[in-house]
């Protein structure tokens, strides 16, 4: 992780780097770093109080109940006409969303040795009426890792006697294995679907009016404000672009099939200890211009900047003096290793600064008639309001001193 920490330290982006799911490419852990940025396509969960951060699959939901409450409603069946989403349900019988369960169906497929599904189960999947399912979590239970999809309308008819809207874990027309989230296995007196079209069951309790779930699991997302897995805080979300992914892949994955052996100081083979890496270099353009930017262009970080400073001589095509000293400057910073460009174009002051700040490079210098009769330059950061003006005999050193700094 060290390196490629330095790496964007270096580039000066304000970034997290966040345990993440290994995915496809397997391995023991894995982290991406995320680019912090409103636009970001990812859900990055962290805890202000603590170093805790992880990606929104693999963030750890912890049940939001210490215990299971007794019973004290009786089951009833509520008509809720219409009334198929749980914010409609919760509405309707003016309940808190939380009050409610949202069940989802999943069904996996076992096939013979020519692909033909020989038996099919089904699963029923709850979570709190105010919750999402994490799909990445579910897809790592037993059962389900080796392969799922959605239930079919055909299916969820068949196994509860009701199109999807109204569905619940009470009585369904045939057998089912049952996964409740943490939060839902210690819920008591909740809603959920009554297995008929318009209805929905209140007072809803487990042991009493069904089974105890088949699996208690974490199997939804994070919300701002749960519990931070490590104990010290609550939990925030904020937006991140993923511009890095590191994988320890450990020796399971690869080595020991690969027979990837070294001999130890004992003369004994051993397995390679592997991880891989990989920085997204078109991604980290695109991230740094989300950080750095305002309502006239881009603002480069130094360090990812094209070139580092623009020489603009106002009327450069018409006086010898003006092109004479932004040249010679031009070459001075060149010599001393400076990635310096030189706009020759002729362009008028105000279209030639707006060309500038909309690329955005770090530092300008503007040469012109006026000031070399004072024999001063320029010198604007990108950043800055306004420039400085600096002796023409110090401008090289004084651009180095602010890339420097």
């Amino acid at each position: 992780i060290d390196p490629a920490q330095r790496i964007f330290d270096r580039f000066g982006l304000t970034y997290r780097a966040v345990a993440a799911d290994t995915g496809s490419i397997g391995g023991d852990a894995s982290h991406e770093f995320q680019v912090i940025a409103d636009t970001g396509e990812d859900a990055i969960v962290y805890c202000p109080d603590s170093d805790y951060a992880a990606n929104i699959e693999l963030a750890e939901a912890l049940p939001l109940l210490d215990m299971r409450a007794a019973a004290t409603q009786n089951l009833v069946k509520a008509p809720t006409p219409d009334k198929s989403t749980c914010a409609a349900v919760a509405e309707l019988l003016g309940l808190p969303l939380s009050r409610t369960v949202k069940s989802l169906v999943l069904a996996t497929d076992d096939k013979n040795d020519s692909g033909e599904i020989v038996k099919t189960t089904v699963w029923l999947l709850l979570v709190r009426g105010d919750h999402s399912l994490n799909e990445v979590k579910a897809g790592k239970l037993p059962g389900l890792k080796t392969g799922h999809r959605f239930a079919t309308v055909a299916e969820i008819e068949q196994h509860f006697g009701c199109k999807p809207g109204y569905l619940g874990p009470i009585a369904p027309c045939k057998p089912v294995q049952v996964v409740a989230d943490r939060t839902v296995a210690l819920m008591s007196d909740f809603v959920c679907g009554a297995n008929e079209a318009d209805f929905h069951h209140t007072g809803v309790n487990w042991g009493r009016d069904m089974p105890e779930p088949d699996l208690v699991a974490d199997i939804r997302n994070v919300v701002a404000g749960d519990p931070s897995p490590d104990g010290k805080g609550r939990l925030e979300i904020q937006r991140g672009i993923e511009v890095g992914h590191v994988f320890l892949l450990g020796t399971q994955k690869y080595s020991e099939p690969m027979k990837a052996n070294f001999l130890d100081e004992n003369g004994k083979p051993q397995p390679f200890v592997m991880g891989c890496y990989g920085i997204g270099v078109t991604r980290l353009l695109g991230a740094a211009i989300e950080q750095n930017h305002d309502e006239r262009g881009i603002i480069w970080p130094p360090a990812m900047a094209p070139f580092s400073v623009v020489i603009c001589p106002i009327g450069m095509d018409r006086s010898d003096a003006v092109r004479s000293a932004a040249e010679a400057l031009h070459d001075e910073l060149a010599g001393a290793g400076i990635d310096v460009l030189l706009d020759d174009r002729g362009e008028r002051p105000g279209a030639m600064f707006a060309d500038w700040e909309l690329i955005g490079l770090p530092l300008r210098v503007v040469i012109s008639d006026r000031g070399l009769k004072a024999g001063t330059v320029e010198v604007q950061g990108r950043r800055e309001a306004g420039a400085s003006v600096v002796p023409l005999t110090e401008a090289a050193q004084a651009v180095r001193s602010r890339l420097e700094a």
